[in-house]
């Protein structure tokens, strides 16, 4: 029997067959909590790697984990787990694929056979079966009766024929989605959303439906069978290439938002000892790594401007839209200067006033153990609520201003 296995038997962890479970020689089994549950079959490594109480790994199936941070009462039935964290409640199913830099919030959760990276799901958001979700923050509901939902064969679209993934979808936003008291949306399964899309509070995509757009609050769009068309394609030609950029500064101003929330306002509900405290770092983490992954995809798009202006002049001559030519033009010469700002406003944590006069109405004393998060949201008042979405808001709108400054063809 493996001896770190041993080890965590004799602290209280409970591991019906043991001499199936392979521990790694780096992992920190003063990270594994007494009262998880392993199941036959399983296998965590990594020195990062955070397991709190009453978490049960594999009942399902046999699961891997590699340097993930996991809360409290996190069922995880059967699957791969890399480099992302799962907070109290939160559950997948067998079969999970889920990779680099998720977030599964409090009660977020999915069926079998779901596939996810860079993806944040927040509070109660619920995924069907047979999803691929990845590159996307979704929000809304106010408990887990009433949540956002992603029906069963689900997919978001993520990489394009002009092989880049500048495509990262808003579904909600962070301003109001972390107050949980926001309308639902719906994907219909057997659909899917092709990225970088944002997406309203309220929203309903029947199902089969394949939606390509932004759809403000409260909207619902019907599916119907589309025209196919045929003509010429031509490799990183972008004929359009506004709504991409701005879509994807708008879903980057979000994350950073979201760690502005973690490290002022969710870091008082983690608790002070080790091993909460290790959840909030790798929660951080997460939101970093998601960060540093949308500024290298719009990178990407920028480098490609060169052959991209070449292009598009010679195809359309004279009838090239002087309009785009700019955007490009602007995109190529200034995207050194956008890409410094973002990753200065990466750490922004807004206006200090606003942030002071929130803190205060929320009046919660950190490192307060007894103290649930989600209870405590529910709770807040309409008047609070509203002081936390006007900071987080001005923190998104001050991201989009300043790059916009920068590109102001993108206007």
């Amino acid at each position: 029997m493996n001896e770190k296995v041993k080890a965590l038997i004799a602290k209280g962890v409970r591991i019906p067959n043991p001499d199936s479970v392979d521990i790694g020689d780096e992992v920190d089994i003063a990270k594994i909590a007494s009262g998880v549950t392993i199941f036959s079959g399983c296998k965590i490594y990594g020195k990062k790697t955070v397991i709190m109480a009453k978490t049960k790994l594999g009942q399902e199936g046999p699961v891997t984990i590699q340097d993930c941070q996991i809360g409290r009462e996190v069922e995880l039935g059967g699957g791969f787990f890399k480099e992302s964290v799962f907070l109290d409640r939160s559950s997948m199913a067998c079969g999970a694929y889920v990779r680099d830099a998720c977030i599964l919030e409090e009660e977020a959760n999915g069926a079998h056979t779901v596939g996810l990276k860079h993806t944040i799901l927040l509070p109660f958001v619920t995924l069907g079966s047979l999803i691929n979700f990845c590159d996307c923050l979704m929000a809304g509901g106010t408990s887990r009766k009433d949540h956002s939902e992603v029906g069963s064969s689900y997919i978001h679209f993520n990489y394009t024929p002009n092989q880049d993934k500048a495509t990262a979808s808003l579904i909600g936003d962070v301003p109001r989605g972390v107050m949980l008291d926001q309308r639902p949306i719906f994907l219909g399964g057997q659909g899917g959303l092709v990225g970088p899309s944002i997406i309203g509070f309220g929203t309903v995509i029947a199902a089969g439906t394949v939606f390509r757009g932004d759809i403000p609050d409260g909207k619902i769009v019907m599916g119907q069978a589309g025209k196919t068309e045929e003509k010429d394609f031509i490799p990183d030609v972008y004929w359009e290439i506004k709504r991409k950029i701005r879509n994807n500064i708008t879903y980057t101003a979000n994350i950073i938002a979201l760690k502005a929330w973690y490290t002022n306002v969710r870091c008082l509900f983690f608790g002070s000892d080790a091993m909460s405290q290790a959840l909030l770092n790798g929660s951080i983490e997460k939101l970093d790594m998601a960060l540093d992954e949308r500024i290298k995809r719009l990178a990407a798009i920028a480098k490609k401007m060169p052959n991209s202006l070449k292009e598009y002049q010679q195809i359309m001559d004279s009838g090239a839209s002087q309009e785009l030519i700019k955007q490009k033009q602007e995109l190529l010469q200034r995207w050194n200067e956008v890409e410094e700002l973002l990753n200065t406003l990466c750490s922004s944590s807004g206006k200090k006033e606003e942030l002071e006069l929130f803190i205060k109405a929320i009046s919660v004393p950190k490192g307060q153990n007894s103290l649930d998060y989600i209870t405590f949201m529910q709770g807040l008042s309409k008047e609070t609520r509203s002081l936390g979405t006007t900071w987080l808001s001005n923190i998104v709108n001050e991201v989009e201003t300043t790059c916009i400054k920068k590109l102001p063809s993108f206007a």
